[in-house]
């Protein structure tokens, strides 16, 4: 795995795990010195604020911090290229999000792994528990349920519903696309596109191709059992079940391509990998046989489809991943961010596809003109103005469609986004050089205190 980085001197993941038991925790963010501040904040002084929701719902909003939080849920039927591995073995995944979540963007995002047997009863979860949350943010759920959760939950409940997997993914592999035809000088509405995997992520790009100008023609999808068309009578048999692949197979591939990756990629210009966790899933064979100046989205985590190195060396001009230590990331924690801080900041009731939109477009441009090259079609997660920008772009879209409680000018939303992330950041950094990141030093693996708390 000539690609893969090496990180020998460095503490390993199980290790720092351990550690620190985990990568988040609660903290209070009101003062308590002395029996009257208890008094306050807890008993008698919290029947006030109770009486006031109780007679105005929204107040929850001014009384409590549900402004500031959302719950990210998942089953953990379809974890992050590891399958269907519980929702106990999901946690992690779940905190990590939380942390993205907190560090990027400012917002308190609860984890929230549930033992569910059906779509019903996840989505009874997800109604049970609005009253205390902003937003709700599905994580990792098997799909074709994750479709329809997503677009029943949207449908019934008034506060946004997000399927990162989906929508995060989608935006930042629509920008990344849009920005590496720029850099190759090759147009959109000319390209073919090559789709390898047809779950959540592909599934919701193909859908945001369309809006933005791709005709389904353009496109050939791919999934474990071969090229999507007309003639695949298993998704036809299944259609009610898998209703967008079946749009897909009827829609798209206009040339009417069969067989499978090999097939999809030959004379393809760009490939959006969305799929099994590599490096073979896609042979640089198969990248030799598209287009002068390809692009490869190789996505799959922790192992993309293909390491970088071999489809550069098989003639690709592009090449972008789901990882951060590989130039060009092409991950939704480029979105969700920028895009919920936004959400929660006007109040929006839903995400909807033109907030999609505008997102999308503030990312593409978050490169600037001259910085634009065939290593960087995306900014960094380490920018830090990238989620402030999403916040504006969203927030003000949701205001122009009608689905924001707060009317707020785009220098509002920034001002607030700013404020709430500078704090957050300014508590991380104060708990890194007071030690006080370091969980249990009983439990000190020889591990420096200081330089883990910077990491």
């Amino acid at each position: 795995m000539p690609d893969s980085p090496s990180h020998k001197d460095e503490p390993s993941a199980i290790e720092l795990h351990r550690r620190y038991r985990g990568k988040v925790q609660m903290i209070p963010k009101c003062p308590v010195r002395d029996d009257r501040d208890f008094a306050i904040w807890y008993t008698p002084g919290v029947a006030a604020p109770c009486k006031a929701i109780e007679a105005d719902p929204k107040e929850s909003y001014e009384l409590t911090n549900r402004a500031n939080s959302i719950a990210i849920l998942s089953d953990g039927t379809r974890v992050l290229g590891l399958g269907n591995i519980g929702p106990t073995a999901g946690l992690p995944v779940m905190e990590g999000k939380a942390l993205l979540f907190k560090i990027l963007g400012g917002i308190d995002a609860i984890p929230l792994c549930v033992r569910v047997q059906s779509e019903e009863e996840l989505i009874r979860v997800a109604e049970a528990i609005e009253p205390t949350f902003g937003g709700i943010n599905l994580e990792d759920i098997s799909q074709p349920k994750c479709f329809r959760i997503l677009d029943t939950l949207r449908a019934r409940m008034g506060i946004p519903v997000w399927h990162d997997d989906q929508q995060g993914t989608a935006v930042a592999a629509v920008a990344g696309l849009i920005n590496a035809l720029r850099v190759v000088e090759k147009s959109l509405r000319a390209v073919r596109i090559a789709m390898v995997g047809m779950g959540a992520a592909n599934v919701a790009t193909y859908r945001l191709l369309k809006q933005v100008g791709v005709s389904p023609g353009q496109i050939v999808g791919c999934d474990r059992q071969g090229i999507l068309h007309p003639g695949r009578t298993d998704l036809e048999a299944a259609q009610q079940e898998f209703t967008d692949k079946w749009r897909v197979c009827s829609e798209s591939n206009a040339d009417h391509v069969t067989g499978g990756i090999a097939e999809a990629l030959r004379g393809a210009d760009a490939c959006l990998a969305f799929s099994q966790p590599g490096p073979q899933t896609i042979r640089p064979e198969w990248v030799r046989a598209m287009t002068q100046r390809a692009i490869v989205f190789a996505c799959a985590n922790p192992v993309p489809e293909i390491w970088p190195t071999a489809a550069r060396d098989a003639g690709a001009a592009v090449v972008a991943t789901g990882r951060n230590d590989f130039p060009n990331q092409v991950n939704n924690s480029l979105v969700f961010p920028g895009m919920f801080r936004g959400v929660l900041d006007v109040r929006a009731t839903k995400i909807t596809v033109r907030m999609m939109l505008a997102a999308m477009h503030e990312l593409g441009n978050a490169v600037e003109p001259g910085g634009l090259n065939a290593d960087r079609i995306l900014p960094p997660m380490s920018d830090r103005e990238l989620p402030i920008r999403l916040a504006v772009a969203a927030g003000l879209e949701a205001q122009r469609e009608g689905v924001a409680r707060l009317q707020l000018t785009g220098e509002a939303i920034r001002a607030r986004a700013t404020r709430i992330i500078k704090r957050t950041r300014a508590t991380l950094d104060v708990l890194g050089r007071e030690g006080l990141l370091n969980v249990d030093r009983s439990i000190d693996n020889g591990l420096d205190r200081n330089s883990v708390g910077r990491r």
